[in-house]
């Protein structure tokens, strides 16, 4: 299948095209190597495709270039993971999170109903449950709030790729992504932003009171869960959860990776941020039922995998 991966140089997206190379689909990835982190990462994850996938440089905002795009590469598939990131900086600055993760989304999509693009996968977030009271949260939750612009950004994105299903036949699945990490995770998230400090002796900071809890899903498990929804063949919009239905607090995370590191963590107490959720979980039985998702790596064993990929790449 010939496939077009949105973000395909982030930590997600590369995960995501190497799996689709060894199955052996056609791999088009587009990213625009913005500088939200070092840039020169996201290259370092592209060298790593050996050269096989098309690297496309160019930004989702941008309506021609897409059009162009999906035009020349006769797409079959798409699996779209670029996005703005991060709950705290959407607050900063909401207007760029709107304009990429909608206006964007939107592009993809319009360009995917004019070529005919057979199926339409959108990456969207745990952070659309907002304040959700039923734990687990399953994808039949009502959703009267989000906390977060990002948050609203991808419900947005959601709302989108249900009205492209309705009104033109697009099919699409949208899948919730409960905080993902291992091996070439962004150097802004907790886990990996912990290590790097807690490695190199500094502070590491710790929002609230460390009882906040998250659904942390390995890389893998949700590489497994995205290749399911590749092959879905039910409604034409549909939305599942992928994430270990396991929590874990934030004092726990820090300890797990203390305990892989073998060293103590100086804390940074700070007020807790805006936009942040107080917990996720992840109720899974659909994507078990329906995609064949099966997570295999609970948080006690990823935190160690992860661990031994940061100090092999400190090393080199």
């Amino acid at each position: 299948m010939k496939i077009l991966v949105t973000g395909g140089a982030g930590f997600i997206g590369t995960h995501i095209c190497r799996r689709l190379l060894s199955e052996g689909h056609e791999v088009t990835l587009i990213d625009d190597f913005n500088d939200y982190y070092d840039p020169a990462i996201k290259r370092a994850n592209v060298a790593t495709l050996g050269g096989v996938a098309k690297v496309v440089e160019g930004d989702i905002r941008d309506r021609d270039r897409i059009q162009s795009l999906f035009a020349d590469g006769k797409f079959e598939g798409v699996i779209h993971i670029a996005a703005r990131a991060g709950v705290r900086p959407s607050v900063k600055d909401p207007q760029l999170y709107i304009d990429t993760n909608i206006t964007g989304t939107h592009h993809l999509l319009e360009a995917a109903r004019q070529q005919g693009v057979g199926r339409f996968l959108f990456a969207s977030s745990s952070s659309v449950y907002g304040l959700a009271k039923t734990v687990p949260f399953s994808e039949d939750l009502a959703l009267p709030q989000t906390l977060s612009p990002y948050a609203a950004t991808k419900l947005a994105g959601e709302h989108l790729c249900g009205n492209y299903a309705h009104l033109f036949g697009l099919r699409v699945v949208c899948l919730r992504f409960f905080t993902v990490y291992g091996p070439g995770q962004r150097p802004d998230l907790a886990i990996h932003k912990f290590t790097d400090a807690i490695h190199h002796g500094r502070p590491i900071p710790q929002y609230g009171d460390g009882s906040t809890r998250r659904d942390y899903t390995y890389i893998d498990d949700i590489v497994q869960g995205v290749m399911g929804a590749l092959r879905y063949e039910g409604p034409l919009f549909d939305i599942f959860n992928l994430g270990e239905n396991q929590t874990i607090t934030l004092t726990e995370l820090i300890q797990e990776i203390e305990n892989a590191l073998g060293r103590k963590a100086m804390i940074e107490r700070l007020p807790e941020q805006q936009g942040d959720m107080p917990l996720t979980c992840a109720d899974i039985t659909k994507a078990r039922a329906l995609l064949g998702y099966n997570p295999q790596t609970k948080i006690a064993e990823g935190i160690p995998k992860f661990v031994t990929w940061y100090l092999n790449k400190s090393q080199k």
